[in-house]
């Protein structure tokens, strides 16, 4: 219950106070949870659209980033039917992307989905092999008609510490010389800007809002860092552990990262379903409402 209280106030602050009526509690919220909403603004990656709100899929494989029980229980919730769920309740609040490693579980289920008539359409393919299986990994998310694909952060932050900018470049061409749009995500914020300086032909990237590879600290001023680098890039920017993890209300999170977002920026939440499968919802309608409170320019 307090939770929901923090959304509505936030709504109430930002004079989106209506939006309870969509996603908040009581009598109507069982009928709210059940109705569709509409299709939520996208951006860019090269020619495709993709929505601003891209599920992330940590939670489907264990990966909770707070603790090994947390990872334990995420990975015995999440059957093939009830990631199915997800994926079709995020459908419905108005989501077309997902984001997921091309593991062969993944690969498998997604394939079964579109062809039942899954209705999220989008896979983005975030590529985190060893670097001696990378190109496999790359070929398999091809195979399986990956729409997009990135390479990992942690991946991206090794070869980049190695100085290793030729097998980044590598990996990227594979990607694009294939036909779909292809970028790196990082914890560190000084990646993304180098990557451009020395004018690698990403179609996009995926930014950590904490340099969460360093000890799993959550800290104000790795946010600050992170919010540097977002504003820096011009090409479309996605935020991802927009929360901390869980560590931070819905409210409070997008209300931190719409801030620093512009309209070519989306983020990436996954949600922890178990809790409460409505954080989809609320998610999404946080960020209809925001967005629509953005300049245009």
């Amino acid at each position: 219950m307090s939770r929901c209280m923090n959304r509505r106030g936030f709504l109430k602050h930002t004079g989106l106070a209506g939006v309870a009526a969509a996603i908040g509690a009581g009598a109507g919220a069982e009928k709210a949870a059940k109705d569709p909403l509409k299709p939520l603004p996208t951006i860019k990656f090269a020619a495709m659209d993709v929505s601003r709100f891209i599920l992330g899929s940590n939670p489907f494989w264990g990966y909770s980033h707070k603790s090994r029980e947390l990872d334990e229980e995420m990975k015995q919730y999440h059957t093939d039917e009830k990631i199915v769920e997800i994926l079709d309740e995020a459908a419905r609040c108005g989501l077309t992307t997902v984001v997921s490693p091309p593991d062969q579980r993944w690969c498998d289920l997604y394939e079964k989905y579109r062809a039942g008539g899954g209705k999220l359409r989008i896979w983005i393919s975030q590529c985190h092999a060893s670097p001696e299986k990378m190109e496999e990994e790359i070929d398999r998310s091809l195979k399986y008609r990956a729409d997009a694909a990135f390479i990992q952060g942690a991946r991206t932050e090794s070869m980049f510490g190695q100085g290793k900018f030729d097998s980044l470049r590598a990996w990227l061409d594979r990607i694009k010389n294939a036909g779909i749009p292809g970028g790196f995500a990082a914890h560190w914020p000084e990646i993304h800007p180098e990557l451009e300086k020395r004018k690698f032909p990403a179609d996009f990237y995926f930014q950590c809002c904490y340099n969460a590879s360093k000890g799993e600290a959550y800290r104000a001023e790795e946010r600050v860092k992170a919010n540097e680098t977002i504003r820096a890039i011009e090409k479309p920017v996605v935020a991802y552990k927009i929360l901390g993890a869980g560590r931070l209300a819905a409210a409070d999170g997008f209300e931190q990262a719409f801030n620093v977002i512009r309209r070519k920026d989306g983020v990436c939440v996954g949600i922890w379903a178990k809790a409460a499968i409505d954080q989809i919802r609320e998610n999404a309608t946080l960020t209809e409402m925001l967005s629509a409170k953005q300049p245009k320019a």
